[in-house]
């Protein structure tokens, strides 16, 4: 039996310092959540639903609509029932009183003091409809409905502000990682170039001066790397809070961005479009609903009531009390039919008045500050043509500036290798070709940069995102 216990236990020995072995745990590995990745419009369309800020908007509209369904009831009828049971005493007085909320009515006549108690009951319902009020109603409901406008005109307004944050971030981060590509490529030269001067300067062809002079520009490349990287990192966590997740969850995809989209790709839209001139013509609108409020409130008011009521009492005529249950049931009834109309008092017209002047002084601030907005929206989108202008000028340049810095830097190189020049020319050559490829990296990014700013100044994102969606064919500068 020894014998064969022997291999097993050997076996088990071995498996169990197999699960010990350093960096081995027994607990399983929790899996990494690998990082999500957007495009452009899928950023902006995942912002749009998940950002705070829209979602608020979106409740203030919910909000707004429920006010004018409870703006429009004031059309019903009011009716009003009630009932009432209670034991008391009943010593009246002769006398006029002014209404009181505190000392309750006493029916009856008037009689010697008693302190004997009985049964009152009393039950009702009251009626009430204003069949017109010369459009007060309607002004309050069209007051109701500015609201409503205006917290649309917020939705679209918090929109486009979301969509535009999100945008800049997402171009921001694609050109940031467009930089530090050029400068791993610059890195990568001089790390090659480095190699070959010191392999010249250990064979006494060049001084030893030109190996320190290669060590220090490898080091600054590294340094210009280190520098683009660090851009790159907050820009990635820049866009990743905007999207509610981590930087290191988060990538983004270039996609057509790599290419130039073509320089008429927007189609003009009037200033009055934008969702903020909207949103200033909101309030607008809402003085005016507020002044047809205050128009309508010094009209008299009319009703038109019925009510039906019906009592019970333990008292009898004589003053005696019937004493027992009597009274708790309803022994006589009434009703009533007329109409109420109600004057508004002479005393508040002053300040009727005084409201109406400082609604038509707002009136007019709010159609001053939506002239002032249609200029601003002029001059932004002036200045996003002439910046989309400049970007494409630049970008139909930077593959000639590449190409004559490449051809630069290898000729600096061979001249050097030759022994027809100092290290200082292949350095200045590198610089220029390093300047180069970063211009040219990032012009075509700078191009839709310039042309998303130009959408945002028009307030309408939906233009960019069909250039986006056809790829930017019609470009120019294509990425060789």
């Amino acid at each position: 039996m020894g014998k064969h216990k022997g291999p097993a236990a050997l076996v088990s020995v071995f498996l169990l310092l197999a699960t010990h072995l350093p960096g081995q745990t027994g607990a399983p590995q929790a899996a990494v959540k690998p990082a999500r990745t957007f495009t452009l419009e899928q950023a902006i369309n995942y912002a749009l639903i998940h950002y705070p800020a829209v979602r608020a908007a979106l409740e203030q509209v919910n909000q707004a609509r429920s006010g004018v369904a409870l703006t429009e009831t004031s059309y019903l009828p009011q009716m009003n029932a009630m009932y009432q049971a209670g034991r008391a005493t009943q010593n009246q007085m002769a006398g006029i009183f002014f209404p009181s909320a505190i000392a309750p009515s006493v029916e009856g006549p008037v009689q010697s003091y008693s302190a004997t108690s009985f049964w009152n009951t009393q039950a009702g319902a009251l009626l009430s409809w204003e069949p017109f009020d010369f459009g007060m109603r309607r002004a309050r409901v069209d007051q109701a409905r500015s609201l409503e406008h205006k917290s649309a005109a917020d939705v679209e307004l918090t929109r486009l502000q979301v969509a535009s944050a999100t945008g800049g971030y997402f171009l921001g981060l694609v050109s940031a990682q467009q930089a530090v590509e050029a400068a791993q490529a610059n890195l990568h030269r001089w790390e090659v170039f480095d190699q070959a001067v010191r392999v010249l300067v250990e064979h006494e062809l060049r001084p030893g001066v030109d190996a320190s002079r290669a060590a220090a520009e490898v080091a600054a490349a590294r340094t210009q790397l280190f520098e683009a990287q660090a851009v790159e990192q907050q820009a990635q966590a820049l866009l990743a809070s905007l999207l509610g997740t981590t930087p290191g969850g988060l990538q983004v995809a270039a996609g057509p961005l790599l290419t130039a989209p073509p320089a008429d790709s927007l189609p003009p839209t009037p200033p009055s479009a934008h969702p903020l001139a909207r949103d200033q013509q909101t309030s607008v609108k809402q003085m005016r609903a507020q002044q047809h409020v205050l128009e309508r409130t010094d009209y008299p008011r009319v009703f038109l009531a019925s009510e039906v009521f019906a009592r019970g009492s333990g008292a009898n005529p004589d003053g005696t009390a019937a004493g027992g249950p009597i009274g708790l049931g309803l022994s006589r009834g009434n009703w009533l039919a007329g109409v109420s109309v109600v004057f508004p008092s002479p005393f508040d017209f002053p300040a009727l008045r005084d409201q109406k002047r400082m609604a038509q002084a707002e009136e007019r601030s709010q159609e001053a500050k939506y002239a002032q907005t249609l200029e601003e929206l002029n001059g932004q989108m002036g200045v996003a043509r002439a910046g989309l202008e400049a970007a494409l000028q630049i970008v139909r340049n930077t593959p000639l500036e590449l190409e004559a810095a490449r051809q630069a830097e290898t000729q600096a190189q061979a001249r050097y290798q030759s022994g027809l020049t100092n290290l200082v020319e292949v350095a200045e050559a590198k610089a220029l070709l390093a300047r180069a490829e970063t211009d040219d990296a990032v012009a075509r990014i700078r191009v839709w940069q310039a042309l998303f700013g130009l959408a945002v100044a028009q307030g309408n994102l939906e233009p960019f995102l069909e250039v986006l969606r056809s790829g930017g064919q019609k470009g120019e500068g294509s990425r060789p």
